[in-house]
């Protein structure tokens, strides 16, 4: 499988599924041959296409994710030819792609959180051809972010997502905010975009190469700015994807007015990008920089996770509310990099995709008692536990998963982010420690005030969870939480082998500054 181009397939399967739905004739048109095997009107085919699609790719991932070799170091899968040589123009640019320990989980991750994206989209009736075909993008641009081995290749890739998510929020998000929402997002992205290209052609014209296998063992000594910089420049771009504090000011308001199927990706797997990127970049191609760094990063990583859990004590909407707390718990992400080792680096893995599921089943819960109440106030909600038993028992176990409930998936990353933390920085690490008894507080007075108390006959006429395709997206969220917090080695282990000679890479910079020093006094 190695010789066959499969990661190009995954990796483009599902932006030529959005073309395909682009062929699919309008209301007025009569219906089209090509797509009388698909049942239902056109509305129908869009959605049933799109779930075809997404669930080939998810099948496809699963494939690669089951068949990975985890006793062989490296890239597998790859993909890559010369895109630009370097004899015309004085370096190389390939199209390159791989996986590997870290980025295959996350493959996985993306594909999953689509097909439940997909599903939960299943009452869109507003240009359904066009919306479902810009997740489908969406999904191809995640996608190469993940694999992507070339630095060019993977700002293309980034920048991608921006289209799609700018349309999906502006045209389908909910509210008078919406566009300004969209813009927002788009104007921080491409504010930290800027910075990162900046940083990847410095890397990108020392090295001769914008492959990150080349520019891992070039000698970077020689860059027109300081490694110091060049690692800022990128870390700001990542920092507002993660989103770090003070530039996260666009999650809330791009998650409120999303829909809920945006939501979930943007939560789910939009922001890991931001965590993968430090893990991928800037220690990998800059541990020198990035074992000085460790301090800093850990403490702004502490700030983010009071301040994000201080404030979502505050929101009184639900979804914001959720939103908030993803500010506090991608923080959590940043302290286990900042250990520098392979516990923290692991955990902090980890979290990336403990943390997808869980917000992802959140916003799934929330979108779901949203279509049914028509409000996300908390305070206008109470006693909706004595009508929708099911949909009450999903938002309450995705409240505990969230508040790191052992045997649950939350757990498992954060403790493992604390073991490695605490013993590379102990004074932010216990200040971040706070953020876990902020997060049992806000949590659990949100399901308390929505789900419990006493009746309130205004819900007494909703429909608890039926439909097909809101029950399944619901259990297979959390069936994943449970397997990842009861047998969290299925990825703890490929992670922990794809971080390892990161961790090596960050230990040796440390051991020849030490000795740098040393040799200088």
């Amino acid at each position: 499988m190695n010789d066959f181009p499969i990661l190009s397939i995954l990796i483009f399967l599902p932006i030529a599924g959005a073309l395909l739905l682009a062929l699919i004739p309008g209301q007025r048109v009569p219906t089209d041959r090509f797509f009388a095997w698909v049942p239902g009107d056109q509305q129908a085919r869009a959605k049933w296409l799109a779930l075809a699609v997404s669930a080939a790719t998810l099948v496809i991932s699963l494939v690669l994710f089951i068949d990975f070799d985890h006793g062989r170091p490296g890239f597998q899968y790859t993909d890559t030819f010369t895109w630009i040589d370097a004899d015309d123009v004085g370096f190389t640019v390939r199209y390159a792609f791989g996986l590997d320990g870290l980025s295959a989980p996350l493959v996985l991750l993306t594909t999953f959180l689509t097909t439940v994206a997909v599903l939960i989209s299943w009452r869109i009736d507003l240009r359904p051809k066009e919306y479902f075909a810009w997740l489908l993008v969406l999904e191809t641009s995640v996608l190469g972010v993940f694999t992507a081995l070339d630095l060019l290749v993977f700002f293309l890739f980034w920048e991608l997502e921006l289209i799609p998510m700018f349309l999906l929020i502006s045209t389908w998000g909910h509210g008078d905010r919406r566009h300004y929402s969209a813009i927002k997002f788009v104007l921080y992205t491409v504010f930290g975009s800027a910075f990162m290209l900046v940083g990847f052609l410095i890397l990108g014209a020392t090295a001769g190469s914008f492959d990150m296998r080349d520019i891992r063992g070039a000698d970077l000594a020689g860059a027109v700015l300081p490694l110091q910089a060049v690692f800022a420049f990128i870390l700001i771009a990542f920092a507002v994807k993660l989103p770090v504090v003070p530039l996260h000011t666009w999650l809330p308001d791009a998650h409120t007015d999303a829909p809920t199927a945006v939501s979930v990706i943007l939560a789910g797997v939009l922001l890991k990008m931001g965590g993968y990127g430090v893990l991928r970049l800037l220690f990998t191609l800059m541990p020198d920089v990035g074992a000085d760094a460790d301090l800093a990063l850990a403490i702004i990583a502490a700030v983010s996770i009071v301040y994000g859990a201080i404030i979502t004590i505050r929101q009184t909407d639900l979804k914001r509310l959720v939103a908030y707390s993803s500010v506090s718990h991608m923080g959590f992400v940043l302290l286990g990099v900042s250990a520098l080792g392979v516990t923290g680096l692991s955990g902090a893995a980890m979290q990336l995709v403990t943390h997808g599921l869980i917000t992802g089943l959140l916003f799934v819960v929330v979108g779901l008692v949203y279509d049914r109440t028509h409000t996300r106030e908390i305070a206008d909600m109470r006693g909706m536990a004595h009508y929708m038993p099911l949909l009450a028992t999903a938002t309450v176990f995705a409240g505990f998963a969230s508040l790191g409930l052992p045997a649950l998936a939350g757990f498992v990353a954060e403790i493992t982010i604390f073991l490695g933390a605490f013993a590379q920085h102990e004074a932010p690490t216990a200040v971040a420690l706070l953020g876990v008894l902020l997060a049992a507080g806000y949590m659990l007075y949100a399901l308390q005030r929505t789900m419990f108390g006493p009746r309130d006959e205004r819900w007494s006429h909703l429909p608890d969870i039926g439909a097909w395709w809101e029950a399944a997206p619901v259990l297979a969220l959390v069936a994943a939480i449970v397997l990842l917090g009861v047998y969290p080695s299925i990825v703890m282990d490929l992670f922990e082998a794809a971080v390892a000679p990161i961790a090596d890479g960050l230990a040796l910079a440390a051991d020849s500054a030490e000795a740098a020093v040393a040799g200088g006094a």
